[in-house]
């Protein structure tokens, strides 16, 4: 493990250096090579789908493990895509003369060596290569056991595109021992990882907790909360809750709770039950009183993030108990409120501590690409360094230039 950290951190210092038109040309013929790798990283892909189908893996999971044609030529495009995004590498965050006449800019340079280990996702691989090579910074990368055959695939073509390009091959490298000590000794290379990003579950968060020796930001779950409000459109409350839901269940930006004020449950709670056929639906009593084939739900499935399509549903009184509700089962990722009134919507911004707070709309737009920064790398749950999507600019941190005439300090 150290020697793959030996070789990333001799490799981020020449990507940290690389003009923005060398980092876009690797980026162009690492799309074409991952484009023109289309079969090979779909057997690849093949062998993982069936050794997850084989163990009886879940639906939801072997969804974000599968690959297709579509979903290969999108990982390409989102590379190309990048290519068209500014290069956040060099740019005046701000200046400022002293009146001692010292010149200070403070300019954007890179992180230097981002490690991501995550989980059951491919699409990760070239998402963060991408994202790591624009913004000046090396990719260091571990991913699951469940998606090793994809993830060497992806990353043997991406290689060759940098390479291609001129640029060093190590600027992307890939663990491919996924034991559970090779995970932990990977969280521990300090002095080889600048940052770690984990993306996957509350076991792999609690272990980089437990074990991560390297400064890291916490891509956490999403317990996504949608309240609908006394003075919401129920129409445009019943269309934002099945996108949020049902468009792609298995994702973090996905709805698990659903609150609703009393005043209009009756109207609302039967015709959302009703649009989200083949969800399963649990909730408290006044829920079930109003839909009966709600079922009951546990103290654990307010705070449950499902990954699937299982949603927990509380009828509240008032919006103070939803947002305290919300407060109280949030995991600080997206929560979202419906309503025509203005004061409440305010009300619920103000008093909601989350990466990404909605009005009016599916939690599916706290996303990289939604918000305009491309692809991302993650989305931190945490206030540090980076909050929300986690685009090239939350790839950088920052350095003063401090331009003097002879000045010295008395």
């Amino acid at each position: 493990m150290k020697q793959l950290g030996v070789r990333v951190a001799a490799a981020s210092k020449s990507i940290a250096t690389a003009s923005t038109a060398e980092k876009n040309e690797a980026l162009r013929t690492a799309a074409d090579c991952l484009a023109a790798s289309t079969l090979e990283i779909l057997n690849a892909n093949a062998s993982d789908v069936s050794r997850a189908e084989n163990s009886g893996t879940a639906d939801a999971i072997i969804d974000r493990l599968r690959l297709d044609p579509a979903r290969v030529d999108a990982m390409a495009n989102g590379l190309r895509q990048v290519i068209d995004l500014p290069d956040p590498v060099g740019k005046v965050v701000e200046k400022w003369t002293r009146p001692n006449g010292l010149e200070i800019k403070k300019v954007q340079v890179p992180l230097g060596v981002v490690a991501i280990i995550y989980e059951n996702r491919p699409n990760v691989t070239s998402d963060a290569f991408g994202l790591c090579l624009k913004s000046g910074n090396a990719a260091f990368l571990r991913g699951s056991s469940g998606a090793i055959d994809s993830n060497i695939a992806i990353t043997r073509a991406l290689r060759e595109g940098i390479g291609k390009a001129g640029l060093a091959e190590d600027a992307l490298v890939l663990v491919t021992d996924t034991s559970h000590e090779a995970a932990v000794e990977f969280m521990q290379l300090r002095g080889y990882i600048d940052c770690l990003i984990p993306r996957g579950g509350s076991s792999l968060i609690t272990s980089i907790v437990e074990n991560a020796k390297v400064p890291y930001v916490i891509d956490g779950d999403g317990n996504c909360h949608i309240y609908v409000d006394r003075a919401a459109n129920l129409q445009l409350a019943n269309d934002i809750v099945v996108n949020a839901k049902m468009q792609r269940p298995s994702v973090c930006n996905a709805a698990e709770s659903l609150v609703v004020h009393t005043d209009i449950a009756e109207r609302f709670l039967p015709q959302i039950a009703e649009a989200l056929q083949g969800v399963e639906l649990v909730g408290d009593k006044m829920a079930r009183a109003i839909v009966p084939s709600i079922g009951p739900a546990t103290t654990e499935d307010w705070s449950t993030e499902y990954l699937d399509l299982k949603m927990s549903v509380r009828v509240v009184d008032t919006l103070d108990q939803a947002i305290h509700h919300v407060c109280e089962n949030s995991t600080g990722h997206s929560e979202a409120i419906i309503t025509d009134d203005e004061d409440a919507a305010n009300e619920f911004v103000r008093r909601v501590d989350a990466a990404a707070v909605l009005i009016n709309t599916s939690t599916r737009f706290v996303d990289g690409e939604e918000f305009g920064f491309g692809a991302e790398i993650g989305i931190s749950t945490q206030k540090l360094h980076a909050r929300g999507p986690m685009g090239l600019q939350q790839l950088t941190t920052t350095k003063y230039i401090v331009n003097g005439q002879g000045q010295t300090r008395g």
